[in-house]
């Protein structure tokens, strides 16, 4: 189980091999990769910044994995989101989770990736040919959590 916050960029296949290394006990891997788009809200978007604050950032990751593990059986999970600034196409966050079953597997992601989206404290700013916006939460992301609650 780990959890990364970096400004570099990953290498998925990599971070796969390195997620397996040595299991036998792992039936299913899901990985879910984020990547920048070039249009948002309608509008073109030419980059995004991402801030945080370092330490209090890996802490409420690691919090949001921990209750995963207690929903499902999880071999191995890992989350890697980046900061900094980022350009369209570029990847954002990679979620992969392997279980015995894929179940738990897309179940356990689906999860992370929602309360990623909603309570990661993750500052956002879009650039766009008017200048720069702030993210603001989307009620389509609280929905989305909100089946995990019941």
């Amino acid at each position: 189980m780990a959890v990364r916050v970096q400004d570099a960029d990953f290498d998925l296949a990599a971070e796969l091999r390195a997620l397996r290394d040595g299991r036998r006990d792992i039936g299913a891997i899901v990985t879910f990769t984020g990547l920048v788009r070039d249009m948002a809200h309608g509008a073109p978007i030419d980059a995004m910044t991402l801030e945080h604050y370092p330490g209090m950032t890996e802490r409420a990751l690691e919090q949001i994995e921990a209750e995963a593990r207690t929903r499902w059986e999880l071999q191995a999970s890992l989350i890697v989101h980046r900061y900094g600034p980022l350009a369209p196409g570029d990847q954002i966050v990679l979620v992969a989770t392997a279980s015995p079953h894929r179940h738990d597997a897309f179940a356990a992601a689906q999860f992370l990736m929602d309360y990623l989206k909603s309570r990661a404290p993750f500052w956002k700013k879009e650039g766009t040919p008017d200048g720069g916006r702030w993210v603001d939460a989307r009620d389509s992301d609280e929905e989305a959590l909100a089946r995990w609650k019941a």
